[in-house]
């Protein structure tokens, strides 16, 4: 008796497209390609659902708040790093001047995440 090997091909043989990783970083980063325009609908049913889509991906907010919560952190320890340590002020401006964008954007990302959790559908 013999075995003959599966001809199914496994999860593993399967050639996925990959994405570029200029994409994956502005994904990772970005939470924008998550929503849909609720402007851009049509009438008031394609608003609604693209409203309700939006409140049910609003989950992930948290998620880039906590990533966005690390560059802050990170771009700040740079930044005295770089004015104490090695009195490179230029450098250190630089540094503080991205972790207050990076507050801005957690900012931007809580206030999303608060109004379409919270807020009522009219």
């Amino acid at each position: 008796m013999t075995l003959e090997k599966d001809t199914q091909p496994s999860v593993t043989d399967e050639h996925l497209p990959e994405m570029p990783f200029r994409r994956l970083l502005y994904r990772f980063l970005f939470f924008d390609w998550l929503f849909r325009d609720v402007s851009a609908a049509r009438d008031r049913i394609e608003r609604h659902a693209a409203h309700q889509h939006n409140r049910k991906m609003s989950r992930y907010l948290p998620v880039y708040l906590r990533r966005w919560s690390f560059l802050t952190a990170f771009d700040f320890a740079l930044g005295v790093l770089f004015e104490k340590v090695l009195q490179a002020g230029l450098v250190s401006a630089w540094f503080f001047t991205w972790s207050c964008v990076t507050l801005t954007g957690m900012v931007v990302i809580t206030v999303a995440w608060v109004i379409l959790n919270h807020a009522r559908l009219s």
